[in-house]
């Protein structure tokens, strides 16, 4: 267990190094509660959902491994996620997929789903008080089977998957009414073609049209917001994904929307951090799907890398925090689901605390002096402060485990709760 003397002394001893470089670690400790990072609900049972919690996924998603305890109902996803939020500095939000509603009254097709299914969730959301994002679900479903859901040239699934999304768009808005905190709608598709196609053209077209059909209706952006997600490729979609980057960002800022960035959802040298200041020059806002990419879209647990770090910087270098959007995007069945949580979005948000130990007013200085010598200098100087003596000091105050100590309360609720699915 740590030593909660020695963490305050050692807070004490990096408070004075930071301040050398006019970095004020006590206001640092108040603004990294800014950060709100929304919890995706489908790590707790491997996107396996409650509306037919046995299915086989399809659309382009696969979780690999078979680790004991995962969840097998929306019961057991909110405790796993309860848990989780126990282990976390801050108030964070909880990301729901809407293969994820109460269906134990019978089960509801997503082109019929409504507020009923999802009223659990705003209730449970309500007494962790917290805030609730949700998505539309275009896999996995019989009428996702051709591979084409708001692009298909089959009328029929076209304009049932257009109703999923209106659905999905009323729910988003009734949670954020109900809860007082907008509710961020992301729309992914897994549209695409396995092989080369010629009618690139057609398939764009018919998206747009659904997406201009099922986005028609209006709501109060404090109740919701709309955000467009895009993909360079998928399983069974290797040749051509029809939302691509640049057709969701066109869209995304002819009509207003977010634009979601998913950083595996780029090519390998693509850096998402660097897309964030120029897609802010022409949207409002953007939705971050946090991630570890190996090889490509792998959707490994989030690390704390130089990718999660630039993206981290980015934000709080620019004072970008109110018009980003921070959701996590992975799920490993091949370890302790709920450790995965942990270790992913604690790596994020320390990700944004050494961004604010920053002195970014110096190295903005040494930059536009045109003193690269001295801006190279003190970045890698930052990267042995005393970090993690501010972090162990952020978690003591927050009243959470400290360093290594989740490991065992992780493994105590493996023994306790997880072994007995």
């Amino acid at each position: 267990m740590a030593n909660k003397e020695i963490i305050a002394k050692a807070y004490e001893i990096a408070k004075e190094q930071y301040a050398t470089l006019g970095v004020d670690t006590d206001a640092v400790l108040k603004k990294i509660n800014e950060i709100k990072i929304s919890l995706h609900c489908w790590q707790t049972d491997d996107v396996s959902g409650s509306e037919n919690p046995d299915g086989p996924l399809s659309g382009g998603i696969q979780a690999t491994g078979n680790y004991p305890g995962k969840a097998r109902n929306v019961t057991e996803v909110m405790a796993d996620l309860e848990k989780v939020m126990s282990m976390l500095p801050g108030k964070q939000r909880v990301n729901v997929h809407a293969l994820y509603g109460d269906f134990s009254k019978g089960k509801v097709d997503r082109d019929r789903i409504s507020v009923k299914q999802f009223q659990g969730w705003i209730d449970w959301c309500k007494k962790q008080d917290i805030g609730m994002d949700f998505n539309g679900s275009f896999f996995s479903h019989p009428k996702a089977g051709s591979g084409f859901t708001l692009s298909s040239k089959n009328e029929e699934i076209r304009k049932f998957w257009v109703e999923h999304l209106k659905r999905s768009r009323e729910i988003a808005a009734e949670v954020g009414k109900q809860l007082g905190s907008p509710c961020i709608l992301n729309t992914w598709i897994p549209d695409g073609s396995k092989d080369t196609p010629v009618d690139r053209n057609g398939m764009r077209s018919l998206l747009t049209k659904s997406l201009d059909e099922g986005m028609a209706q209006k709501f109060p952006k404090e109740h919701m917001k709309d955000a467009v997600e895009s993909k360079v490729f998928g399983i069974g979609a290797e040749s051509m994904t029809v939302g691509s980057h640049d057709y969701y960002l066109g869209y995304a800022i002819k009509n207003n929307k977010l634009i979601c960035l998913d950083n595996g959802h780029f090519h390998p040298t693509e850096v998402v951090g660097d897309k964030i200041s120029s897609c802010l020059q022409f949207v409002d806002e953007v939705l971050l799907h946090v991630t570890r990419p190996v090889r490509w879209d792998s959707d490994h647990v989030v690390t704390l890398n130089e990718e999660v770090q630039l993206i981290a910087s980015e934000i709080v270098r620019n004072d970008f925090i109110n018009r980003v959007n921070i959701g996590l995007d992975f799920f490993d069945a091949s370890i302790n689901r709920i450790g995965a949580y942990v270790i992913g979005t604690r790596a994020t948000q320390k990700a944004f605390m050494i961004a604010m130990l920053e002195p970014t007013s110096t190295l903005v200085r040494f930059e536009e002096n045109n003193q690269n010598f001295e801006r190279l200098a003190l970045l890698e100087e930052l990267k042995t402060k005393p970090f993690g003596a501010v972090w162990d000091y952020y978690c003591l105050q927050e009243g959470v485990p400290i360093g290594e100590d989740y490991i065992t309360e992780i493994q105590s609720y493996e023994n306790e709760v997880l072994s007995r699915r």
